[in-house]
Protein backbone atom coordinates (compact mmCIF):
# COMPACT_ATOMS: atom_id res chain seq x y z
CA UNK A 1 0.00 0.00 0.00
CA UNK A 2 1.71 3.57 -1.22
CA UNK A 3 0.67 4.85 2.44
CA UNK A 4 1.37 8.52 4.13
CA UNK A 5 0.39 7.53 7.48
CA UNK A 6 3.42 7.92 9.35
CA UNK A 7 3.55 11.44 8.01
CA UNK A 8 2.03 14.80 8.98
CA UNK A 9 -1.28 15.16 6.67
CA UNK A 10 -1.44 17.26 4.21
CA UNK A 11 -2.30 20.98 4.19
CA UNK A 12 -1.58 20.86 7.94
CA UNK A 13 1.42 21.47 10.03
CA UNK A 14 -0.24 19.74 12.87
CA UNK A 15 0.95 16.11 13.36
CA UNK A 16 -0.91 13.02 13.67
CA UNK A 17 -2.46 11.95 17.13
CA UNK A 18 -1.11 8.88 19.49
CA UNK A 19 -1.07 6.07 17.52
CA UNK A 20 -3.19 7.75 14.58
CA UNK A 21 -0.56 6.25 11.98
CA UNK A 22 -1.41 2.58 12.77
CA UNK A 23 -5.21 2.67 13.00
CA UNK A 24 -4.74 4.24 9.60
CA UNK A 25 -2.67 1.85 8.13
CA UNK A 26 -5.10 -0.99 9.49
CA UNK A 27 -7.66 0.65 7.60
CA UNK A 28 -6.09 1.47 4.14
CA UNK A 29 -5.24 -2.30 4.34
CA UNK A 30 -8.93 -3.34 4.61
CA UNK A 31 -9.74 -0.68 1.98
CA UNK A 32 -7.21 -1.30 -0.41
CA UNK A 33 -7.49 -5.07 0.08
CA UNK A 34 -11.17 -4.62 -0.66
CA UNK A 35 -11.04 -2.25 -3.76
CA UNK A 36 -8.11 -4.22 -5.27
CA UNK A 37 -7.24 -2.54 -8.74
CA UNK A 38 -10.31 -0.57 -9.05
CA UNK A 39 -9.09 1.84 -5.81
CA UNK A 40 -7.62 5.17 -7.65
CA UNK A 41 -7.25 7.30 -3.96
CA UNK A 42 -7.91 6.68 -0.07
CA UNK A 43 -7.89 9.83 2.04
CA UNK A 44 -8.57 10.39 5.75
CA UNK A 45 -9.03 14.20 6.28
CA UNK A 46 -10.46 16.69 8.80
CA UNK A 47 -10.19 17.12 12.94
CA UNK A 48 -10.11 13.69 13.58
CA UNK A 49 -6.60 13.31 12.32
CA UNK A 50 -5.13 15.36 15.63
CA UNK A 51 -8.14 13.48 17.76
CA UNK A 52 -9.84 16.73 18.04
CA UNK A 53 -12.98 14.54 17.17
CA UNK A 54 -13.83 11.09 18.31
CA UNK A 55 -14.19 9.75 14.54
CA UNK A 56 -12.10 9.93 11.60
CA UNK A 57 -13.57 10.96 8.03
CA UNK A 58 -12.31 9.36 4.73
CA UNK A 59 -12.82 9.92 0.94
CA UNK A 60 -12.42 6.30 -1.26
CA UNK A 61 -12.11 7.58 -4.86
CA UNK A 62 -12.47 4.81 -7.28
CA UNK A 63 -11.79 4.14 -11.19
CA UNK A 64 -16.02 2.96 -11.15
CA UNK A 65 -18.56 2.67 -8.32
CA UNK A 66 -19.32 -0.57 -8.01
CA UNK A 67 -22.43 -1.25 -5.46
CA UNK A 68 -20.92 -4.69 -4.74
CA UNK A 69 -18.11 -3.87 -3.51
CA UNK A 70 -19.20 -1.24 -0.91
CA UNK A 71 -21.54 -3.91 0.00
CA UNK A 72 -18.45 -5.99 0.96
CA UNK A 73 -16.66 -2.96 2.79
CA UNK A 74 -20.18 -2.54 4.30
CA UNK A 75 -19.65 -5.61 5.75
CA UNK A 76 -16.41 -4.89 7.82
CA UNK A 77 -18.12 -1.98 9.27
CA UNK A 78 -17.87 -2.78 13.05
CA UNK A 79 -13.97 -3.95 12.45
CA UNK A 80 -13.57 -0.36 10.69
CA UNK A 81 -15.88 1.58 13.61
CA UNK A 82 -13.91 -0.34 16.08
CA UNK A 83 -10.79 1.91 14.47
CA UNK A 84 -12.91 4.97 15.13
CA UNK A 85 -13.02 5.30 11.23
CA UNK A 86 -16.40 6.46 9.46
CA UNK A 87 -18.24 5.06 6.23
CA UNK A 88 -16.06 6.58 3.19
CA UNK A 89 -17.48 9.24 1.26
CA UNK A 90 -17.29 7.77 -2.53
CA UNK A 91 -15.64 9.48 -5.42
CA UNK A 92 -14.51 9.41 -8.98
CA UNK A 93 -11.97 11.28 -10.68
CA UNK A 94 -14.27 12.56 -12.54
CA UNK A 95 -16.93 13.57 -9.42
CA UNK A 96 -14.03 14.98 -7.79
CA UNK A 97 -13.29 17.54 -11.02
CA UNK A 98 -17.16 17.79 -11.39
CA UNK A 99 -17.98 18.84 -8.07
CA UNK A 100 -15.84 21.68 -7.20
CA UNK A 101 -18.83 23.96 -8.46
CA UNK A 102 -21.43 22.04 -6.04
CA UNK A 103 -18.97 20.86 -2.81
CA UNK A 104 -16.46 23.10 -2.74
CA UNK A 105 -17.03 23.42 0.91
CA UNK A 106 -16.46 19.21 1.41
CA UNK A 107 -13.58 19.71 -0.94
CA UNK A 108 -12.14 22.76 0.45
CA UNK A 109 -12.56 20.92 3.89
CA UNK A 110 -10.61 17.50 2.94
CA UNK A 111 -8.23 19.58 0.92
CA UNK A 112 -6.69 21.60 3.79
CA UNK A 113 -5.70 18.52 6.48
CA UNK A 114 -5.24 15.46 4.57
CA UNK A 115 -3.38 12.72 4.51
CA UNK A 116 -3.77 9.89 1.57
CA UNK A 117 -2.98 6.31 2.78
CA UNK A 118 -3.11 4.52 -0.92
CA UNK A 119 -3.26 5.30 -4.94
CA UNK A 120 -3.15 8.96 -5.79
CA UNK A 121 -3.39 12.17 -4.18
CA UNK A 122 -6.57 13.66 -5.53
CA UNK A 123 -7.19 16.65 -3.50
CA UNK A 124 -3.98 18.30 -3.22
CA UNK A 125 -4.37 20.80 -5.75
CA UNK A 126 -7.79 22.00 -6.03
CA UNK A 127 -8.79 25.42 -8.07
CA UNK A 128 -12.05 26.60 -5.64
CA UNK A 129 -14.08 29.40 -6.76
CA UNK A 130 -14.43 32.39 -4.62
CA UNK A 131 -18.28 32.82 -5.60
CA UNK A 132 -19.01 28.58 -5.66
CA UNK A 133 -17.49 28.46 -2.06
CA UNK A 134 -19.76 31.83 -1.08
CA UNK A 135 -22.89 30.54 -2.08
CA UNK A 136 -22.35 26.80 -0.38
CA UNK A 137 -21.38 29.21 3.19
CA UNK A 138 -24.80 31.00 2.33
CA UNK A 139 -27.08 28.02 1.56
CA UNK A 140 -25.23 26.01 4.35
CA UNK A 141 -25.99 29.00 7.12
CA UNK A 142 -29.50 29.25 6.23
CA UNK A 143 -29.56 25.38 6.15
CA UNK A 144 -28.60 24.94 9.28
CA UNK A 145 -31.12 28.24 10.84
CA UNK A 146 -34.04 26.05 9.11
CA UNK A 147 -33.02 22.69 10.90
CA UNK A 148 -32.52 24.43 14.37
CA UNK A 149 -35.92 25.86 13.95
CA UNK A 150 -37.04 22.31 13.26
CA UNK A 151 -35.12 21.28 16.00
CA UNK A 152 -37.29 22.99 18.26
CA UNK A 153 -40.34 21.96 17.36
CA UNK A 154 -38.96 18.41 17.25
CA UNK A 155 -37.88 17.98 20.57
CA UNK A 156 -41.14 18.73 22.44
CA UNK A 157 -38.78 20.66 24.90
CA UNK A 158 -36.18 17.90 25.79
CA UNK A 159 -33.22 19.38 25.96
CA UNK A 160 -31.09 16.28 25.54
CA UNK A 161 -32.61 16.20 21.75
CA UNK A 162 -31.70 19.85 21.71
CA UNK A 163 -28.27 19.40 23.10
CA UNK A 164 -27.48 16.74 20.62
CA UNK A 165 -28.77 18.66 17.87
CA UNK A 166 -26.04 21.75 18.78
CA UNK A 167 -23.26 19.10 18.85
CA UNK A 168 -23.80 18.24 15.46
CA UNK A 169 -25.04 21.68 14.23
CA UNK A 170 -21.21 22.90 16.03
CA UNK A 171 -18.98 20.79 14.11
CA UNK A 172 -21.11 21.56 10.56
CA UNK A 173 -20.94 25.12 11.35
CA UNK A 174 -16.95 25.07 11.98
CA UNK A 175 -16.77 23.42 8.70
CA UNK A 176 -18.88 27.05 7.24
CA UNK A 177 -16.65 28.97 9.55
CA UNK A 178 -13.68 27.42 7.73
CA UNK A 179 -14.96 28.29 4.40
CA UNK A 180 -15.53 32.31 5.80
CA UNK A 181 -12.06 32.46 6.63
CA UNK A 182 -10.78 31.05 3.40
CA UNK A 183 -13.41 33.44 1.05
CA UNK A 184 -10.47 36.01 3.37
CA UNK A 185 -7.70 34.68 1.65
CA UNK A 186 -6.74 32.34 4.75
CA UNK A 187 -5.81 29.42 3.25
CA UNK A 188 -4.35 27.11 5.56
CA UNK A 189 -5.88 24.80 8.63
CA UNK A 190 -7.13 26.04 11.65
CA UNK A 191 -7.87 23.90 14.57
CA UNK A 192 -11.93 24.54 15.45
CA UNK A 193 -11.11 27.15 18.69
CA UNK A 194 -8.87 28.73 16.21
CA UNK A 195 -11.41 28.93 13.25
CA UNK A 196 -14.37 30.15 15.60
CA UNK A 197 -11.46 32.81 16.96
CA UNK A 198 -11.18 34.28 13.82
CA UNK A 199 -14.50 34.59 12.82
CA UNK A 200 -15.64 36.54 16.20
CA UNK A 201 -13.20 39.05 13.97
CA UNK A 202 -15.21 38.65 10.72
CA UNK A 203 -18.74 39.44 12.61
CA UNK A 204 -17.00 42.12 15.32
CA UNK A 205 -17.47 40.11 17.95
CA UNK A 206 -17.11 37.14 20.21
CA UNK A 207 -18.94 33.43 19.15
CA UNK A 208 -19.75 31.66 22.16
CA UNK A 209 -22.40 29.85 20.87
CA UNK A 210 -20.47 27.54 18.57
CA UNK A 211 -17.83 27.26 21.31
CA UNK A 212 -19.58 25.47 23.69
CA UNK A 213 -21.26 23.72 20.87
CA UNK A 214 -18.07 21.65 19.96
CA UNK A 215 -16.62 21.10 23.26
CA UNK A 216 -16.79 17.59 24.64
CA UNK A 217 -18.98 18.01 27.04
CA UNK A 218 -21.45 19.73 24.41
CA UNK A 219 -24.08 22.67 24.45
CA UNK A 220 -26.06 21.27 27.31
CA UNK A 221 -28.81 23.64 28.20
CA UNK A 222 -31.18 25.80 26.47
CA UNK A 223 -29.45 28.38 27.04
CA UNK A 224 -26.74 27.19 25.08
CA UNK A 225 -29.24 26.18 22.31
CA UNK A 226 -30.11 29.91 22.17
CA UNK A 227 -26.42 31.32 22.19
CA UNK A 228 -25.72 29.01 19.26
CA UNK A 229 -28.81 30.20 17.15
CA UNK A 230 -27.81 33.89 17.78
CA UNK A 231 -24.26 33.45 16.58
CA UNK A 232 -25.76 31.29 13.29
CA UNK A 233 -27.24 34.39 12.53
CA UNK A 234 -24.77 36.63 12.59
CA UNK A 235 -23.03 34.65 10.45
CA UNK A 236 -25.58 34.51 7.79
CA UNK A 237 -26.07 38.02 8.23
CA UNK A 238 -22.14 38.46 7.55
CA UNK A 239 -22.34 36.17 4.42
CA UNK A 240 -25.25 38.06 3.04
CA UNK A 241 -23.49 41.51 3.35
CA UNK A 242 -20.28 40.06 1.07
CA UNK A 243 -22.60 39.97 -1.79
CA UNK A 244 -23.72 44.08 -1.56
Amino acid sequence: MAANASAESRGSSAPLAPGMAEKLQQYGDIVAGLAGPNLAGLTAYGDGLDGATSTIASVLVVHKVDLAQLRLLAERGPALGNLGMMAPVVMTPGYVDKSLDTFPMELMEIHQKHVTLAGRDYFASLSIEDEHLRLQCERELKRILIRMRQGVLAAGGREDVLSELGADVGLHLVRTIRGLIWLRGERGFLPMDQAIGAASTLVGGELPGPRRAVRRDGANGWADFLALYADVERLATYVDGMNE
